[in-house]
């Protein structure tokens, strides 16, 4: 298979993965098929998978884990600093998948995929090769 499709792939996969899970903490998937399905019980997730943080800054720890979600899928979707983004991205995938493993066992981990997710965003990290990424247009290759 074609290196530039796989990049291509990854940096789908892995976007189209954290703006899902944005979507369903926001309701916008049926309850049928709602991991979350509101704010409220994505927050109360959050706080079980982080029990040694204060309650106080749960709210923010949400916040600020939906707002990298979505800056990061943007970015890999458009290819702007695409290494240090999947490289951000796999560090976040790994926080997400120890935080659930320390705090509920390995199981859901495993389940939802998440150390997999993590290693394929540090892979697209070493992959250096462009192909349809905002990076092409703004960082002119030096000759």
């Amino acid at each position: 298979m074609n290196h530039k499709a796989i990049k291509l792939f990854l940096r789908l996969a892995l976007s189209l993965g954290f703006l899902s899970a944005v979507a369903d903490r926001f309701g916008m998937w049926d309850e049928e098929i709602s991991v979350w399905g509101n704010w409220e019980n994505f927050l109360g997730y959050t706080e079980l998978i982080n029990p040694w943080l204060p309650d106080s800054i749960i709210p923010a720890i949400g916040t600020l884990a939906t707002a990298a979600e979505v800056i990061f899928a943007i970015f890999l979707i458009i290819g702007f600093k695409t290494e240090l983004f999947a490289k951000l991205s796999g560090f976040l995938l790994l926080l997400f998948a120890l935080s659930m493993t320390f705090s509920t066992g390995i199981k859901g981990a495993f389940d939802y995929s998440v150390f997999s997710a993590a290693a394929a965003a540090f892979a697209l990290s070493l992959m250096k090769e462009k192909y349809l990424e905002l990076d092409t247009l703004i960082f002119k290759p030096k000759k």
